[in-house]
């Protein structure tokens, strides 16, 4: 396996045999602990952070080999932001706000059957760019997370829903529901769920993502567009390389809103924008 090193979005973090990389991408600020999606706070849907944002399947900059050039290198700063739960009402006025910026990000999107009516909005957000990435046809904790049986079925179920606005096949990025450490699975499918999937995905010459930065925009009480820009900002602190968990939900319009001021952010620290694909390509 080769070794990268998050906290919804990582390869940011490395098991086993490759503890000793993992040490360092510690030191370096990359391993955070992945976060739940509700107010991303450390509780049933999050464990030990002893983990990365992105899986291990392969390395951001590949190593050069004897006579093969080395990958290009990534910028010394940058940042992807990424969006769960969508295509929903909010999608135009995301897509908008990063289309006004000349910025691409990446949708963790789902196909519940509540949402289907927007799932055209696939084709433009691709259209323009952006990467599309699987998260979850229901987004039941309880169903998909009953077995690896179910998980998969899930994902077969998403891919059918989205095959007609999107090339679903090529589609190898994923996020869990709950992010790769959560906990909640556990009460369905037993403890060694969630490691065994992770296995499965790599297993498939996939990647799962989580994040290192949330903006805690899905919380109870709606935050404001202010509370969500200043949430991505202390989030990032002195961090140089950010995987933001951010929703593209009915119930998130202020996240929308808070894109200009926080595109600006990043721009005036000196990051640079990419899709996860690019910041984590696969081996």
């Amino acid at each position: 396996m080769k070794q990268f090193v998050q906290r919804a979005g990582g390869r940011i973090g490395l098991w086993g045999g490759l503890l000793a990389a993992a040490l360092a991408a510690f030191a370096a600020g990359w391993l955070v602990p992945a976060r739940a999606p509700v107010g991303c706070k450390l509780n049933e849907l999050t464990a030990a952070p002893d983990f990365s944002p992105f899986s291990p399947a392969a390395p951001a900059v590949a190593a050069s080999d004897a006579g093969t050039p080395a990958a290009p290198s990534l910028p010394e700063k940058w940042v992807c932001l990424t969006f769960d739960d969508g295509p929903s009402k909010t999608t135009p006025e995301v897509l908008a706000a990063l289309d006004a910026a000349g910025v691409h990000g990446t949708f963790f999107v789902v196909a519940t059957g509540y949402n289907e009516k927007y799932l055209p909005l696939l084709t433009q957000a691709a259209a323009a760019g952006h990467q599309i990435a699987l998260h979850s046809a229901s987004h039941e904790y309880s169903d998909i997370y009953r077995s690896s049986a179910a998980y998969w079925k899930d994902i077969a179920l998403l891919k059918q829903r989205i095959a007609p606005y999107v090339d679903a096949e090529s589609i190898r990025y994923l996020r869990f529901p709950g992010g790769s450490t959560n906990t909640v699975s556990r009460r369905y499918g037993g403890k060694g769920l969630m490691q065994q999937l992770k296995n499965e995905v790599e297993q498939r010459g996939w990647q799962w993502v989580d994040w290192n930065v949330c903006a805690e925009d899905a919380v109870g009480g709606h935050p404001s567009a202010d509370t969500i820009y200043r949430n991505v900002v202390r989030e990032t602190g002195e961090q140089t390389h950010c995987v933001v968990l951010m929703h593209d939900s009915a119930t998130t319009r202020t996240t929308a809103e808070a894109l200009p001021d926080i595109i600006r952010w990043y721009t005036d620290n000196g990051y640079t924008f990419l899709t996860v694909a690019e910041a984590l390509p696969l081996g």
